[in-house]
């Protein structure tokens, strides 16, 4: 049975919860609650195993903060024994505008702390990641307000419509392939 680890990028506590930065964890919520799953404490992250179309997906929330979710994605990655390639992490972006997805191989970590964060420790850059575009509205020096803050009303519609087509990638991932996958999302403009 092929097993697959699901990373959601994020930070922990209330005040960054449904923020543009923690996209990631409401992508791995909207999975698992479609799937029925529940989440459990674990080590270093919050879990969820969800068993689907024989597959297995290990789905983690790191509670080490963004900058350190290298520590998580190594231990979850080591303990599961899950290939690098059978990963997926989502993350925000500011490069992409807001109504795109980009689902990549592998590469640059394009100056996002999660991503650097896990590609330093595992010395790699070659695992899948979902990059959720949060698009860069904002005025020169406010980044981290905008990227901390949360979705402006007239975003939400794009934001769901994101985060349907998001658990999509994740079961497509498993079911049709990187490859497949890509062709599809990445071709995709989401309108509000």
């Amino acid at each position: 049975m092929s097993k697959f680890l699901i990373v959601g990028l994020g930070n922990i506590g209330a005040e960054y919860a449904h923020t543009r930065h923690n996209i990631g964890f409401d992508v791995v919520d909207a999975f698992v609650l479609k799937k029925g799953g529940f989440w459990q404490s674990g080590r270093l992250a919050d879990v969820s195993e969800i068993r689907w179309k024989g597959k297995i997906f290990v789905c983690i929330k790191p509670t080490t903060y963004m900058n350190l979710s290298g520590r998580a994605f190594r231990y979850w990655i080591d303990k599961e024994k899950i290939a690098l390639e059978n990963t997926l992490t989502i993350v925000d972006d500011i490069a992409i505008p807001l109504n795109k997805l980009r689902l990549r191989p592998g590469g640059s970590h394009g100056g996002h702390n999660g991503l650097y964060d896990i590609q330093a420790i595992m010395d790699s850059d070659k695992f899948p990641r979902l990059r959720f575009g949060i698009g860069n509205h904002f005025p020169r020096g406010m980044q981290s307000e905008f990227v901390l803050g949360k979705w402006f009303p007239e975003e939400r519609n794009v934001v769901n419509q994101k985060i349907e087509a998001s658990v999509e990638v994740i079961e497509n991932i498993a079911v049709i392939g990187l490859e497949r996958t890509m062709n599809t999302v990445n071709n995709i403009e989401f309108k509000g």
